[in-house]
């Protein structure tokens, strides 16, 4: 059987479709804390509020910056508490659906206690929720970076343009560097870089392009508001949820065929 053969029929063996839509609804749930979170602490650096939609509209499908501008307009600085705790909470519970998710792909069972699961989970969120963040602010604190250093190197022309170049790239890097520690640590089983590296590169480059023609197609021949009138915004932003955790359960099965095909079956999981 061709690889991809073999993926496409592993993916709806292992019910990649529901675990998308799971994964869709645990986003939700973490959106609007987070983003409450973000605004919060947003008012404590040098950054406009501003500046982190325009960066978010790179990938968000149009129809949803309503949501999310809201949701940033709206927040309240005494929630920071609240925000923390209920993004962490909600989006590790998404985590532990991608472990389940993982798990199957592996065809593994979970041996891990409950408190290591959860743990785990509320790392890779943490981790992930600190990365995002670097990757939405890097580009914003680039500028004031790229004309210090110029400034003292003494080629602010040349260095300011490279410095464009780099710092824009920064984000698809630190996407790649969060998939690949969520399927090296997520699942249970033992593995090396080398089988996480595909599943994490096709994971980050899929979200990339299923974002932009995501966003195109809703932005030229869709028009969810005209139907669901305001839940149009809400219902743009779970199927692009839905369309991210298919990403990412893919991401999942190549590194696990990969590792079906390449390793020795009889490997034991983690204990």
């Amino acid at each position: 059987m061709s690889f991809l053969k073999e993926l496409g029929w592993r993916f709806f063996l292992h019910e990649g479709p529901s675990k998308s839509a799971e994964l869709a609804y645990f986003f939700l749930l973490s959106l609007f804390p987070f983003m409450i979170f973000l605004l919060t602490l947003i008012g404590y650096l040098p950054v406009k509020t501003g500046d982190v939609i325009g960066l978010i509209e790179q990938y968000a499908p149009e129809d949803t910056m309503s949501v999310i501008e809201e949701t940033l307009n709206t927040g309240n600085r005494g929630l920071l508490s609240f925000g923390i705790i209920a993004a962490l909470w909600s989006a590790s519970n998404g985590l532990n659906a991608i472990v389940r998710a993982f798990n199957h792909a592996y065809e593994v069972e979970e041996n891990r206690s409950f408190i290591m699961v959860r743990l785990t989970s509320l790392l890779l969120t943490a981790a992930m929720v600190f990365t995002i963040l670097v990757a939405l602010l890097l580009p914003v604190f680039g500028r004031a970076i790229g004309h210090f250093i110029a400034n003292l190197d003494g080629t602010p022309e040349m260095f300011l343009t490279a410095w464009s170049a780099l710092r824009w790239g920064i984000s698809p890097l630190v996407l790649l560097i969060v998939f690949t520690a969520l399927y090296f640590f997520a699942p249970n089983k033992r593995l090396s870089f080398k089988f996480v590296l595909p599943g994490a590169v096709a994971a980050t480059a899929g979200w990339i392009l299923v974002s932009v023609l995501f966003s195109y197609y809703v932005s030229e021949f869709a028009n969810y508001s005209a139907t669901y009138g305001s839940l149009g915004g809400i219902i743009v932003l779970m199927i692009w949820f839905y369309l991210s955790g298919m990403m990412i359960i893919l991401g999942g099965e190549i590194n696990a065929l990969l590792h079906k095909r390449k390793i020795i079956p009889e490997e034991n999981p983690r204990n």
